[in-house]
């Protein structure tokens, strides 16, 4: 199967080959950056190294850059995608037992789970506020989607071709939102998720929201809720949660 990583980029030269080093030789085929009008020489960077290297002209924000990931994954002949944040923040070396789990079938959507335990996420340098968030909002997520899922909000994720071609992110917010919704768009088709430990890293060059754009995150994942349940219910058809046409 053909295993392909993509690099969702913003001035993420001082971490980038850092990131690549720690992806296991041989465990994907390629690996598509997308840089999304960095300020710094990612993608010079990028090309050096030899990745497909995609830029933007103008900044489309987090949700829209993985747009244009998943589109050249997909147009590249991927079979599994691996999401990997270039800033370092998540653990690369985890790939091949994220694909493996697709691969051998056992789950279509795979992602990193950050809180092992409180006292680990914390040392990792988690901010608090962010630990108590994240656990509130995981809690309700999968209390109401019927899944199991440690943590809803990694940014370490794996999915198959079958999940990419099936639930509609093209019409996904271009902000941080978009993973939330990815992710009730999984659920509401159908498709098997899981996830395994992975390390939290904060530190100076790892991207992360402020408050502010924490609390409009947090608003935002309640109003999906809302549109979750109302379209279980049959009481109101959300189109982003209703699979593609084929």
């Amino acid at each position: 199967m053909k295993v392909i990583a993509v690099l969702p980029a913003y001035n993420a030269e001082k971490t980038l080959e850092k990131t690549i080093r720690d992806i296991p030789h041989g465990s994907v085929h390629e690996i598509v950056l997308v840089d999304d009008a960095s300020r710094d020489g990612t993608a010079a960077l990028s090309r050096r190294l030899g990745l497909v290297t995609i830029v933007h002209e103008r900044n489309r924000g987090y949700g829209g850059n993985q747009k244009s990931c998943y589109a050249e994954a997909l147009k590249r002949g991927a079979d599994i995608v691996v999401m990997i944040h270039p800033d370092y923040q998540y653990d690369a070396r985890l790939t091949p037992y994220m694909t493996g789990l697709i691969a051998a079938g056992v789950c279509d959507v795979v992602c990193g789970n950050r809180i092992r335990t409180r006292v680990e996420a914390l040392a990792g340098g988690m901010p608090l506020y962010k630990y108590v968030s994240n656990r509130g909002l995981t809690l309700l997520e999968n209390l109401i989607s019927g899944q199991n899922l440690g943590e809803w909000h990694s940014g370490l994720r794996a999915y198959s071709r079958q999940v990419l071609e099936t639930i509609p992110w093209e019409l996904n917010s271009d902000d941080f939102v978009f993973d939330q919704q990815f992710l009730f768009q999984a659920a509401c088709c159908g498709f098997r998720m899981g996830d395994i430990p992975v390390a939290a890293r904060y530190f100076a060059e790892a991207s992360s929201i402020n408050f502010r754009r924490s609390v409009v995150y947090g608003l935002s994942t309640l109003t999906l809720l809302g549109q979750y349940i109302l379209h279980k219910a049959g009481l109101r058809r959300c189109s982003l949660l209703t699979p593609k046409e084929r």
